[in-house]
Parts: C-alpha cells; sequence; structure tokens
C-alpha cells in the first residue's frame, strides 16, 4: 500500500487532493526518497528541514493510510499509540518519541560523543528508538528514565523495557542502578 501525495495535478483551489503512491514509484517532490532528496538545513537552523524527514518518516511507518500534503508532511493517517492504547487520525495529536530521550544518552554517555554520533543518535530508523505516540503522554515522559515513568498501558512495559535496552546497549550508553531496577521490574511482566 502506497502512501498519499498530492501531484501538481491534484491541486485544485490551492488545496491538495491526495493520491497514494505504489511502490517502487516516486512522487515528485521526493516524498518517498533517501534522506539525499532532503535539502540540508543551514547551520544553527532549529527544528530544521533536517528533523522534518525523520519525523514524516516515522508516521508513515508507523501508521496506516497516511495522507501527506504538497511539502511531504503527514496531515492524517491512523496512528496507534502503543503507549497508551489511543488511535489518533490528526498527526498533529501524534509526537515522535526518542525511546531513550535525548537528555538521558546525554546523562548516560553521549556527552562525550561527537556532534556527529549525536545527531545519528537522534534521528537513529535502524533500532526501536523513535516511535510515534499519543502526545501529551510522550510530554508527561520527557526526558524521564524507567525508574520514574512507564508507559501507561501496562501491557506495553515488557516491549518498552526491551526496547530500551535494545537502545542503550546498541549505542554503548550506560544505566543507572535505580534504571536498571525499573527494567528489571518490566521485564519481569513479560511472558516466556
Amino acid at each position: 500500500m502506497g502512501v498519499p501525495v498530492p501531484t501538481d495535478a491534484d491541486f485544485e483551489h490551492g488545496r491538495p487532493t491526495p493520491r497514494r503512491v505504489g511502490a517502487g514509484e516516486r512522487s515528485g517532490g521526493g516524498c518517498q526518497g533517501s534522506g539525499r532528496d532532503i535539502p540540508r538545513p543551514r547551520p544553527g537552523q532549529r527544528g530544521s528541514r533536517r528533523t522534518r524527514p525523520v519525523r514524516e518518516q516515522v508516521l508513515k511507518r508507523d501508521g496506516t493510510s497516511v495522507v501527506v500534503d504538497s511539502s511531504c508532511a503527514a496531515t492524517s493517517g491512523r496512528w496507534y499509540s502503543p503507549y497508551d492504547g489511543a488511535t489518533w487520525t490528526a498527526a498533529s495529536d501524534v509526537d515522535i518519541d526518542h525511546v531513550v530521550p535525548l537528555a538521558e544518552a546525554w546523562r548516560s554517555g553521549a556527552n562525550s560523543w561527537t556532534t556527529s554520533r549525536r545527531q545519528s543518535f537522534a534521528n537513529d530508523l535502524t533500532r526501536p528508538q523513535l516511535i510515534a505516540v499519543t502526545d501529551n503522554v510522550n510530554q508527561s515522559k520527557g526526558d524521564q528514565d524507567p525508574s520514574t515513568w512507564q508507559p501507561p498501558l501496562s501491557s506495553y512495559r515488557c516491549t518498552y523495557s526491551k526496547m530500551w535496552i535494545t537502545v542503550k546497549y546498541s549505542w554503548g550508553l550506560t544505566l543507572q542502578s535505580s534504571e536498571k531496577s525499573a527494567l528489571q521490574s518490566m521485564l519481569n511482566t513479560c511472558s516466556s
């Protein structure tokens, strides 16, 4: 199933009429491409175009029937938030969570990394580090580790703990003793 993408011909009265882009097909705007299709931001530019493609990639990966606008930004679809079990249809109701928050990574060893390595961590799509979740649940999590925050949906805590451990291990980040105890308790909820 492809991602809905408007084409120039789809615009009528300044509003796009989305169409689906099939597998292997590319939109004229580069929505389906690699990072090479994305213009690089100017140095010091906050909220830059570099961060938007990662958000859009996660929204497309984690959603179904995702509709994007002319700038390739997801506008609607269906997203299930594993943290609280809620389903959303507006992209604005969904945040992209860093399973291991950036500030937590900093406290756990990323402070000694190069800028390039920190950027790679922040945009890691190869490990379970970035997921679409309910915005206010993500905001309540902030930069907390599992000793002070766990997903409200208790049935997801086993999965969350495994994701956390995978990310920390893969990136060589340390665990604090309270964090390790909380993770062990979460792992104890896993069925065999």
